[in-house]
């Protein structure tokens, strides 16, 4: 224990370190007296015994020295002595501390903020206990990409038959229920959950229970259905009532009752989603009515399953186990299955697999996955385009210090010691950087949060991007690595060379060996070269984003207003509820600005899409996109009519089916021919359908694709039950007024529904490329970043070149150089740089943005006119970063500058 005993004296003592000085002072003065003394009685005059007492006693401060290593911790105390120094030399320079610190900051905080969204989307593990012990199951065989979507029979069949995991639950994606409050009826954000579900999350409720196998029955429990609510729902609508449990929600026109409350912790399985109700799996044909999921058998391919493994269960045995009953379960649960898909399934080795389910699941991290990594390897870039450019600050600084730190080294110094020092001032400015970046990552990352998921297809989405022990981690490493970065190059190279060189006093001096020092020149333009590649990645995006807007999406999106009417939980069907509808289109179109209005099933680039076969008498079958509209829904969205007629409110099934196609589709069935008046078969109807017209091709599901074969059918024929349509209105002028016309003509003619849900055919494109857009307005922004970080590292460059050649340039001046030539002279230092570095980033940049390529809409990598217009804009930052200087140097009194000689 004596070892502990002295760490703990070393550890007391750097807090006692005044006093123990104090001590030690007062001892060796006793000591040297006493030898004074003596000396004295031997004969010895007063400084002949007082100069023999210290010769004797030896160096006072090797003496203290020696002491104070042995009674503290050196490290520490070094450390503490370098940081104060290094303090006081930022406090020197405060602009170049500054910019160091804010150029820092910009690439820490851009970094940091992407990864705290990559953290919440991919890294982070649900807050449940053992989260590790939870596995996401999916299907592979015969598809490009495994399939995370299950039927309601595959799941029931998967959560009894195992041995390898104590639970396998389901649950529904974002779903929005229906709950009557006082006055109306409200859209709540849901979930439809198993009854495994609260029982493999392992979190208990606040009040009350959880839902349960009993609660997930056809029916519900003999009491009727279940409802568990969220921590938020209960103070929201029950304002904590502390008699919660068995109140009654009436949730789509049925009574449920309340169960549990869930703490606020608790997010369910996916992460991106905050539900306020979770409800049975069992009540899906209630809440979905007319639609039964359930009933739709091997036909409905809609729930997520995940399952809790075992206790020393690991992945690779749950693999092997769901191996062999992958297709027995299809057998038995898929009625009639096509022979033909089955003989591929086998072919294909199809099986349902498991993988690492800790962070839960959610298919929007299958969507911004491949973007997120992309905008992390740019944040990447800007990184080390800051640390490029401080190091070279660092170097130039260094040479201003070399006289100082040759003196300290003939003085004794050591150089590793010089190093260290240097490295702690480096690392000063990366912790300063660093935390002003923490500060500023979270702003950013909220930006960017809205930015990926407000307004996506999916509804709009949550994503926890706070700071947590991962983020803190990740900003310390940056920490680190960016003091290592720009403070051991400049460090080796400031404590390097010839000591006498070094000590030298004057300028001219130290020119000839300053312009032999070539790194300087290597980092810029490797910090050029990179520059360039961000650029050309940025104008790259930009372009392909914008020929993306321009390819054309075969309708007019401009002033179209789409109103989403929920009819599922009213009484009306059939022809009663299509005369509501052209009620409600009638009304409608009477408001002021309205110039038309119809009803269409899908909207245009929504993410929702409809296809069937089809085909002619004799022919084979085609696949098309459908959808179903009303009367003046081409007029609405300015689709072109090029034969025929539009669709009618008379067109009732009675009077004949009817379908309208697009020109892809005629081609498609009637080449070289005229295709009004033809017949056309569905795949689900045995009365064909009469051609009335054929219309322009419009993109339906992707604006990336090229317009698919599409058929449209009347909304007066639809045998479905309770349908729910959407109003499409061309509107001129403001759409608040008609907006508002709109919300009241539906509460007063379905006073059951939910307010309509109002969106722009805008932000509906702007939603269905949130990822291309994503990419591009971060990659634009860091673009930006690199050409304002590399403009700062060409200009501290040469400005403190300029100021170093005062003298030369001076003389130069003196003798007869032009203003003009002294310009073009130093302007000429950073037109090298910049255009050696442009060379090797055109080179980088053509090899680094293949890894683009799939990010692309109809622009290549190599795109002469991208690469011209990237040049050109580094070329004027560098230019005009490079040209002020210049003209400094061109305004020197010739006369003042060989007086400072």
């Amino acid at each position: 224990m004596d070892w502990v005993q002295i760490l703990l004296h070393r550890c007391t003592s750097l807090f006692r370190r005044q006093k123990l000085d104090e001590d030690l002072d007062d001892e060796l003065r006793t000591h040297i007296e006493f030898a004074i003394e003596e000396n004295r009685v031997r004969g010895m005059d007063e400084q002949e015994a007082r100069t023999a007492a210290l010769r004797a006693f030896g160096g006072l401060t090797q003496i203290k020295e020696t002491y104070r290593m042995q009674r503290g911790l050196p490290f520490l105390e070094h450390m503490g002595r370098d940081l104060r120094f290094g303090f006081r030399q930022l406090r020197r320079s405060p602009g170049f501390a500054i910019t160091a610190i804010l150029t820092l900051a910009l690439g820490v905080g851009a970094n940091t903020a992407v990864f705290s969204l990559i953290n919440g989307l991919l890294l982070r593990p649900l807050p449940v206990p053992h989260s590790e012990q939870l596995v996401v199951l999916g299907m592979e065989g015969g598809r490009p990409r495994p399939n995370y979507t299950f039927s309601a029979p595959i799941f029931r069949d998967l959560e009894f038959k195992h041995e390898i995991f104590t639970s396998v639950f389901a649950f529904s994606g974002r779903q929005n229920l229906q709950v009557r409050s006082r006055s109306r009826n409200e859209s709540i954000n849901g979930c439809l959950v198993s009854g495994d579900f609260f029982d493999a999350l392992q979190t208990p409720p606040l009040m009350g229970r959880p839902l349960s196998h009993l609660d997930d029955q056809p029916g519900g429990s003999p009491s009727g259905f279940a409802v568990v609510i969220s921590e938020r729902f209960w103070e929201t609508w029950f304002s904590r009532a502390p008699n919660v449990v068995g109140r009654k929600l009436e949730i789509a026109n049925t009574i449920f009752t309340v169960a549990g409350v869930m703490p606020k912790r608790f997010i369910g399985a996916d992460p991106t989603q905050r539900p306020d109700l979770f409800v049975p799996l069992s009540a899906e044909p209630v809440i979905d009515a007319p639609v039964n999921l359930i009933a739709a058998g091997g036909n409905g391919w809609w729930l997520a399953v995940m399952g809790r493994l075992q206790p020393g269960v690991t992945l690779g045995q749950a693999n092997a186990a769901l191996q062999p009953l992958s297709m027995p379960i299809v057998r038995s649960e898929i009625p009639d299955p096509d022979p033909g898909w089955l003989a591929r399934a086998e072919k294909d080795h199809f099986h349902f697999f498991a993988e690492p389910g800790s962070r839960g699941f959610t298919f929007i991290r299958l969507l911004f996955q491949k973007p997120l990594v992309a905008s992390l390897v740019m944040c990447g870039g800007i990184l080390l385009l800051a640390c490029l450019n401080l190091a070279i600050l660092l170097l130039a600084r260094g040479a201003t210090r070399e006289r100082e730190l040759a003196t300290r080294l003939a003085l004794g110094a050591t150089r590793i010691r010089l190093i260290g020092q240097l490295l702690i001032e480096s690392l000063l400015l990366a912790t300063m950087g660093t935390m002003l970046g923490l500060a500023l990552a979270p702003v950013v990352g909220r930006s960017l949060g809205i930015l990926l998921l407000h307004g996506n297809v999916m509804g709009d989405l949550f994503l926890d991007n706070s700071i947590d022990s991962r983020v803190i981690a990740f900003a310390a490493l940056i920490a680190v690595t960016a003091a290592v970065l720009i403070g051991l190059v400049p460090a080796l190279q400031a404590t390097s060379g010839n000591l006498n060189d070094h000590i030298k006093n004057g300028q001219r001096g130290m020119q000839a060996h300053e312009r032999r020092r070539i790194l300087p020149r290597v980092l810029l333009a490797a910090e050029v070269g990179l520059a360039l590649t961000l650029v050309v990645s940025a104008c790259l995006l930009a372009t392909s984003l914008l020929r993306l807007y321009k390819s054309g999406t075969g309708f007019d999106p401009k002033g179209v207003v789409n109103i989403a009417l929920d009819m599922g939980k009213q009484p009306l069907d059939g022809d009663e509820l299509t005369l509501l509808y052209r009620q409600f289109t009638d009304e409608l179109s009477h408001q002021p600005g309205v110039r038309s209005v119809s009803l269409a099933q899908m909207i245009p680039l929504s993410g929702f899409g409809w296809g069937e076969d089809h085909w002619i008498p004799g022919g084979i079958p085609h696949s098309l996109d459908l959808n179903a509209v009303s009367q003046g829904y081409f007029q609405t969205m300015r689709i072109p009519m090029f034969a025929g007629r539009d669709f009618r409110w008379s067109d009732t099934t009675p009077t004949g089916l009817k379908i309208i196609i697009n020109q892809s589709a005629a081609k498609l069935f009637f080449p070289g021919r005229d295709a009004i008046g033809q017949q056309i078969l569905r795949q689900f109807k045995k009365t064909p359908y009469e051609v009335i017209a054929v219309v322009g091709d419009a993109k339906s599901n992707d604006l990336r694709s090229p317009p698919r074969p599409a058929a449209y059918v009347p909304i007066t024929q639809s045998d479905a039950k309770k349908p729910s349509y959407s109003a499409v209105v061309r509107v001129e002028g403001p759409t608040a007024p008609m907006v508002a016309a709109a919300r009241a003509l539906a509460s007063r003619l379905a006073p059951q529904i939910p307010a309509p849900v109002v969106t722009t055919m805008d932000s509906v494109m702007n939603d269905s490329i949130s990822s291309e857009r994503m990419m591009a307005m971060l990659s634009v922004f860091f673009a930006g970043c690199a050409l304002l970080v590399t403009a700062i590292g060409l200009y501290g460059t040469l400005a403190y070149a300029t100021a170093r050649r005062t003298s030369e340039i001076g003389i130069r001046m003196a003798l007869g150089a032009r203003r003009i030539e002294v310009v073009g002279m130093v302007f000429r230092e950073n037109a090298l740089l910049v255009a050696g570095g442009t060379v090797a980033g055109l080179v980088v940049a053509l090899l680094a943005t293949r890894a683009l390529a799939s990010f692309l809409y109809g622009t290549s990598v190599r795109d002469p006119w991208v690469m011209l217009a990237s040049v050109a804009a580094l070329v004027a930052v560098a230019s005009a970063a490079s040209l002020i200087p210049a003209i400094r140097a061109a305004r020197i009194d010739p006369m003042a500058a060989l007086r400072e000689e």
